[in-house]
């Protein structure tokens, strides 16, 4: 509505500007001869009884009573009349009208809502809000109450410069008049609603909420397996595969994407600790030419689309035997070479060194200072799986251990070694960035025969993972088991396992369980499979089972066997937000407000300051609202059908605010 040029040169900039354009272009309202509007002038009696006249055609309810200091020749007398007539405006005692006195703001809302007979539900009920709205509630005079309480409800009110500030004795300007007198003319269905910061709105507020639900899955960048595709593709190709990635996660209505940031002691990131990735440019410590962060690059695009970034580390692992280019520093083989052992085909770091604890943990820790991610994340490789024949080399360190006092068993100094590295971790996440989850996606079995039909590999002999300790010492905020079976055979059972995991989680964190999608092979392994691991994953919602990580990307990317629209029609049809960690942070962020409608668009603000991570919107359905979609921080407005909706404010811990309620006619 705002044109780019004024109709009058003193409002360019002006905050009523479109208020006054718009009674303008109507015909109801007009300037002075020299061309201006002049609308912090004050408006007086008369001024505002001519554009009572332009604006609102009423039938009169009384005969006129000519004022004594209106003069027959006076340039409002009509005007003046037709006020008097239908009821906007009343004299003062001795007959007179005092036509050049200013009206002040209260005088001019109680004159429209008088005038034009408004009236609402609920009086009692707005009146008590009023306090709230206004700061200064105490000026507004008692025979003014119940007129300001319907005209903030019918949203009449401005208020500038500050919303809480009603100034009900303050001479009203021209401009507040024009923004009174368009919100009238806006409720009565004669022009049409604009946007403004400065209209009371009283809220409507309830407390919504939906099923929430873990939707992650892993990008694995070791290999190539997801992301990249291949090494040394050129930046604007690696940008595009990746925004692929996350487009896709968006279409599948994902929330988490478990993007590999450390797969062999270096970087998908800019890092003063670790050389670029091999894997990235195809020459490890070689930046990405032109220069951009992948890590940075990936926050912004997920956050954009409402999906969560949780950066994933190999804490121990330092080389494949695919690596094709030599090793520079500052990787550790380079810095430390003494601490990195063959094992197999490939390289290891050594868990028991005071080095490698310390760079593993100042890596992880400088990822959650400079990055926003959302979340740190560990697999299930501590130390190597074993190999037939070969025992893990770290016979030296172990044994400067015991020279030192040390009295605990290798395979218990190992897992100490593990369990102070969680420790630390959770310790240090909490005290920089509280906001930022830790979680670890560990080998599915805890120990053979537990339960007592699970046989399979011992992670706690093997990997020195103690992941029961981990989950009841409280040292993270998920644990993400690789449940890789299938539901039916016995030995490792899908939901055996799973309740397992459930029942063995004392200080009640989240458990997504890992499900191997990279099996889907439409026989033994059918969409059905999943479908049912799904089903089984909700049910025990209620023992926290709250999610699922799928492995991996790659077949989402292909769309192998459909997979895509099985999802989108049957398993993910709805959005969800992740869960709320209350052990991290409960409380809610501030509501929105300003929330309005606009035609067929809901639009709100942020309230000042909020930390605000994304928007959700309900729609009423009978008695019941349901999850209508979920919008980015920078997104403030929605096109909607007709209907009642109500938007929540959401943090970064996806805490949801009340809703505030909003009807699209």
């Amino acid at each position: 509505m705002t044109a780019s040029t004024p109709r009058f040169p003193d409002i360019q900039n002006h905050w009523a500007r479109s208020f006054i354009e718009g009674l303008a272009q109507a015909g109801m309202i007009s300037g002075f001869p020299d061309g201006r509007f002049r609308p912090d002038d004050p408006m007086s009696r008369a001024q505002f009884a001519a554009l009572l006249q332009n604006a609102f055609s009423k039938p009169s309810k009384r005969p006129n009573v000519p004022f004594v200091d209106v003069p027959v020749k006076h340039w409002a007398i009509g005007a003046i009349a037709r006020a008097y007539q239908t009821g906007f405006m009343s004299g003062y005692p001795g007959n007179r009208f005092r036509p050049e006195a200013s009206i002040a703001r209260v005088e001019v809302l109680v004159s429209l809502i008088t005038g034009l007979e408004i009236t609402t539900a609920g009086l009692t009920e707005v009146k008590a809000a009023l306090p709230e709205l206004y700061d200064d509630f105490g000026e507004i005079p008692n025979y003014a109450i119940d007129r300001i309480a319907i005209a903030t409800n019918t949203g009449m009110v401005v208020n500038y410069p500050q919303l809480k500030r009603f100034n009900p004795l303050k001479a009203a300007t021209r401009a507040d008049v024009a923004a009174f007198i368009y919100q009238a003319l806006v409720y009565t269905g004669r022009l049409d609603a604009i946007g403004s910061d400065y209209i009371i709105v009283r809220q409507k507020t309830l407390k919504l909420s939906h099923q929430r639900e873990f939707r992650g899955v892993w990008v694995a960048t070791v290999w190539n397996i997801d992301w990249p595709p291949q090494r040394g593709l050129s930046v604007a190709q690696q940008q595009r595969e990746l925004l692929q990635i996350i487009d896709r996660m968006a279409e599948l209505q994902l929330n988490a994407l478990i993007l590999q940031v450390r797969p062999t002691g270096d970087a998908f990131y800019a890092s003063e600790l670790e050389p670029w990735s091999e894997w990235l440019t195809g020459v490890q410590g070689q930046a990405p030419d032109p220069y951009y962060d992948p890590l940075e690059f990936a926050i912004a695009a997920c956050h954009q689309r409402n999906i969560e970034l949780h950066a994933w580390f190999n804490p121990y692992r330092a080389k494949t035997s695919s690596h094709s280019s030599a090793s520079v520093a500052p990787h550790i083989s380079v810095t430390h070479p003494e601490y990195v052992y063959k094992y197999g085909n490939q390289q290891w770091m050594d868990p028991g060194v005071k080095v490698v604890q310390d760079l593993t943990y100042n890596v992880i820790m400088d990822v959650v200072r400079r990055y926003d991610v959302d979340g740190i994340h560990l697999d299930d490789y501590f130390y190597p799986y074993p190999i037939a024949g070969e025992d893990f080399p770290d016979d030296k360190t172990y044994n400067a251990y015991q020279a030192e006092g040390g009295t605990l068993s290798l395979s218990d100094w190992r897992r100490e070694n593990v369990n102070q590295m969680v420790q630390r971790l959770y310790k240090g996440i909490q005290a920089t960035k509280k906001q930022v989850k830790f979680g670890i996606s560990p080998f599915g079995i805890y120990r053979p025969g537990q339960p007592p039909q699970i046989k399979g590999l011992d992670q706690y002999e093997s990997l020195y993972a103690d992941p029961k300790k981990w989950l009841e010492a409280g040292w993270i905020d998920y644990i993400a088991p690789q449940l890789y079976w299938r539901i039916d055979p016995p030995a490792q059972s899908y939901p055996v396992l799973l309740e397992w995991w459930t029942d063995n989680n004392p200080k009640q964190r989240h458990i997504y369980p890992g499900n191997r999608l990279s099996m889907l092979d439409d026989k033994d392994w059918s969409f059905l499979e999943y479908e049912r691991q799904v089903d089984i994953t909700r049910n025990l919602a209620p023992q926290l089972s709250l999610g699922n990580i799928f492995y991996n990307m790659k077949v989402f990317n292909e769309n192998r066997f459909g997979v895509v629209e099985k999802f989108q029609s049957s398993v993910y049809n709805q959005p969800a937000l992740s869960p709320t960690m209350s052990w991290l942070s409960d409380t809610p962020p501030a509501i929105p407000v300003r929330v309005r409608v606009i035609g067929n668009k809901l639009i709100w603000n942020a309230a000042i300051n909020a930390k605000i991570r994304s928007w959700t919107v309900y729609q009423q359905q009978g008695e019941n609202w349901t999850l209508h979609k979920i919008l980015p921080e920078e997104i403030t407005e929605a096109e909607l059908a007709p209907g009642t909706y109500a938007v929540c404010a959401v943090d970064r811990l996806a805490n949801e605010s009340l809703g505030v309620v909003a009807s699209i006619q």
